[in-house]
């Protein structure tokens, strides 16, 4: 008997630990169409990329290799700022105060946008999706990125490519659910920024204000 009860208490460990509520797909869904949401925004409002580094990357290779260093550093500012703000995610380990970083920082964003040097707001938002996308990574069983759609768009071929089960079916069917949750995002911020400008922020920040509800109250379904 003791030997049985020594054996289910880990299962029982992993179990409250995967069912926890910061890693259902609801708040996997809800950040994801934030981060959508929030490049389709800084692209529109400022040129560059708040959440997708990888086409800070391209362009800043682009204008470094001729030689517009302006150009290049704009985009460089993103990256820094986005580096930074995953260390210090990283190091506190604490998704629910990271989540309300990002939305102090969205919030002076959409105060600050216009009326102090774009660079930045740049800095701000880069700093603030950081630390909630270095916080939450998984969903489930599996891992994810809530500012990108390649990374999860390969998770999910490999689930469904290596093994022919039904859990693999359901991640893979996760990650392509969190890749349309992404690309609504992106969709819906390209709409509601050319209509609302700068307080189109608003809706990132209400859906961030939400994520943090649902880890809050854990007795609610996910």
């Amino acid at each position: 008997m003791a030997m049985q009860a020594a054996s289910t208490e880990p299962m029982a460990e992993v179990r409250v630990e995967v069912d926890a509520p910061e890693r259902s797909l609801l708040v996997a869904s809800l950040l994801s169409m934030s981060g959508g949401f929030l490049d389709a925004f800084t692209w529109l409002s400022l040129g560059v990329f708040a959440s997708s580094q990888t086409g800070n990357v391209v362009f800043l290779g682009i204008y470094a290799e001729s030689g517009q260093w302006q150009r290049a550093l704009h985009h460089l500012l993103p990256l820094a700022a986005f580096v930074l703000g995953a260390v210090v995610a990283v190091r506190t380990r604490a998704a629910p105060r990271c989540l309300v970083g990002e939305i102090v920082c969205l919030a002076a964003a959409m105060l600050l946008l216009h009326r102090v040097p774009d660079q930045v707001t740049i800095l701000v938002i880069s700093f603030g999706v950081a630390l909630q996308s270095a916080s939450f990574r998984q969903v489930g069983r599996w891992k994810y990125l809530s500012v990108t759609v390649t990374g999860n768009m390969l998770r999910a071929i490999d689930q469904l490519v290596a093994v022919s089960d039904r859990d693999a079916a359901r991640g893979a069917g996760t990650m392509l659910t969190l890749c349309l949750m992404f690309l609504l995002g992106a969709a819906i911020g390209g709409c509601v920024t050319r209509w609302l400008g700068t307080w189109s922020l608003a809706l990132p920040i209400a859906s961030s204000m939400c994520v943090l509800w649902l880890c809050r109250h854990p007795g609610h379904p996910h």
